[in-house]
C-alpha cells in the first residue's frame, strides 16, 4: 500500500513541476524561490555541461594547471606561454574561473582554483579528460548512435571491443603492436589506473593472503603497488600478449621480478593459473556483457585456492552521491565502445553467487565515484549456476 501512495505522491509532484504556472508561482514564492531557483541552474548546468567540459579540456591540454602551480601569473604571460591571443586566453580564464578551475587575483592575474589545483600532478586525471575528444565526437548525434546507426570511434579504439581476439597474434614475448589505437588504450589504463590503485588500497589489506592472481592487470601498475605494499607476497599478473611484454620490464624495474610473473593467455579461450588466494578483477567486469562477465567469475572460481577472495573494483551503477558517473557517464561510453555495462552492487552479487561465490560484502572506498569495491569468498561446494544462498557478512558488514 505505502508504495502506491509513494507513486502518487511523487506523480503529483512532477506534475506540478510541469506546469509553467507553479513553475512561475514557485519562483516568486519565499517559500519555494531558493528550490526553485537550484532547480533552474541544475537544469541549466545539464544543457551547458557540454561547454563547461570543453573548458576543461582546453585548460588541461594547454597545460594551464601546471602552468600555474608555482603560483599566480599575469594575463600576458599566460597567453605567451599558452600560445594564445591575450584576448582569447582572458575568455578562457574567465571561464575556467567561473568553474572554480582557477581564480582570478586581480584584474589580469591568475591563480590555481580548487578544482584545477586538484589536476596538478594528477595524470590520470589528465589523460581522462583529453581522451574524451573521443567521447564528445561519438556523441556528436546520441540518436543515431542508440540506433545503431554511426559506427562509433570508442569501438575501433577500444582493444576489447570488437574484435577483440586479435591481440593474441602477437608473440609470446609481447612485444607490443603497431596500431597506435592499441597503444594509446595501454598508455590510457596506465596512467588511470593509479587512482584505482589507491581506492582499493586504502580500502583492502593485503597482508593476510599468500599470493595474487590480477586478471586483466595490463601494464602491472596494479600488481606492482600491492607488491610494495605487501612484500611477503607471491604475485602473478593475466593479460593478453599485447601488454605482457610492458607488465614484465615494469615489474623487473620495480625490482619485484623475483616474486612476480606474468603469464600470457585469452580470458575466454585459456584457463587462468590457479592456486591463487586472491583475485582481483579491476575495471574488468563492466567491460562485457553479462554473458561474458559471469563466464569470467566462473573461471576465477575455477581457479582460486580453496575459500580464496575475489576483489571486484570498478565504477558502479546505483553509487550514492555518484549516480551520474554510472548510468549516465559509463552508460554512454560503454554503449559507444559496443559492449558492457555499469551494474549496480546488487547486480554484480548476484553474479557472484551464480559463479559460486559467497559472503558478498562492498568495501568501502573514499572516492566511489572513482570506483568501488566488492569483496567474495570461493563457496567450497563444486560451482553451480542458479540462485544460491545468502551470504554471511564479514566484520560487520551487510552482504548484498
Amino acid at each position: 500500500m505505502l508504495p502506491t501512495w509513494l507513486d502518487r505522491m511523487r506523480e503529483g509532484r512532477v506534475r506540478r513541476i510541469a506546469d509553467p504556472d507553479f513553475r512561475r508561482r514557485a519562483a516568486n514564492s519565499p517559500l519555494t524561490k531558493g528550490y526553485a531557483r537550484r532547480q533552474a541552474k541544475a537544469l541549466f548546468d545539464l544543457s551547458a555541461g557540454f561547454v563547461y567540459s570543453q573548458i576543461l579540456y582546453a585548460s588541461v591540454r594547454c597545460g594551464l594547471f601546471d602552468m600555474l602551480a608555482a603560483g599566480p601569473l599575469e594575463l600576458a604571460e599566460i597567453a605567451r606561454r599558452t600560445d594564445l591571443p591575450e584576448p582569447a586566453a582572458e575568455r578562457l580564464l574567465k571561464g575556467a574561473a567561473a568553474l572554480d578551475l582557477v581564480e582570478a587575483r586581480g584584474r589580469r592575474r591568475y591563480a590555481l582554483g580548487s578544482l584545477g589545483a586538484a589536476l596538478v600532478d594528477n595524470p590520470g586525471a589528465r589523460a581522462m579528460i583529453l581522451h574524451h575528444d573521443m567521447l564528445y565526437r561519438d556523441l556528436a548525434d546520441p540518436i543515431a548512435l542508440l540506433r545503431g546507426e554511426t559506427q562509433p570511434e570508442l569501438g575501433r579504439y577500444w582493444t576489447y571491443g570488437e574484435g577483440k581476439g586479435e591481440e593474441t597474434g602477437t608473440d609470446e614475448e609481447g612485444h607490443e603492436p603497431s596500431s597506435p589505437d592499441r597503444a594509446g588504450y595501454t598508455e590510457l589504463m596506465a596512467a588511470s589506473q593509479g587512482l584505482v590503485n589507491a581506492e582499493i588500497l586504502d580500502a583492502y589489506t593485503f597482508r593476510g593472503h599468500k599470493r595474487l592472481l590480477d586478471v586483466g592487470g595490463g601494464d602491472g601498475s596494479f600488481l606492482i603497488a600491492v607488491g610494495k605494499q605487501a612484500p611477503h607476497l607471491e604475485l602473478t599478473l593475466f593479460d593478453l600478449p599485447a601488454v605482457a611484454g610492458t607488465a614484465r620490464a615494469n615489474i623487473a624495474r620495480a625490482g619485484l621480478a623475483d616474486r612476480g610473473e606474468v603469464v600470457v593467455g585469452d580470458l575466454f579461450a585459456d584457463a587462468l593459473p590457479a592456486g591463487a588466494d586472491v583475485v582481483t578483477l579491476n575495471r574488468v567486469l563492466h567491460d562485457h556483457d553479462d554473458e561474458e562477465a559471469l563466464a569470467i567469475l566462473e573461471a576465477v572460481r575455477r581457479a582460486i585456492a580453496p575459500g580464496g577472495t575475489l576483489l571486484v573494483t570498478e565504477p558502479m551503477a546505483g553509487t550514492p552521491g555518484a549516480r551520474e558517473s554510472g548510468d549516465a557517464y559509463f552508460g554512454f561510453y560503454l554503449f559507444a565502445v559496443g559492449q558492457g555495462r555499469p551494474r549496480t552492487t546488487g547486480e554484480i552479487g548476484r553474479m557472484l553467487h551464480r559463479a559460486g561465490f559467497d559472503g558478498v560484502v562492498p568495501l568501502e572506498t573514499n572516492t566511489p565515484v572513482i570506483a568501488r569495491s566488492l569483496a567474495a569468498r570461493a563457496r567450497p561446494q563444486p560451482l553451480r549456476r542458479g540462485p544460491a544462498p545468502a551470504g554471511k557478512g564479514a566484520r560487520g558488514v551487510r552482504p548484498l
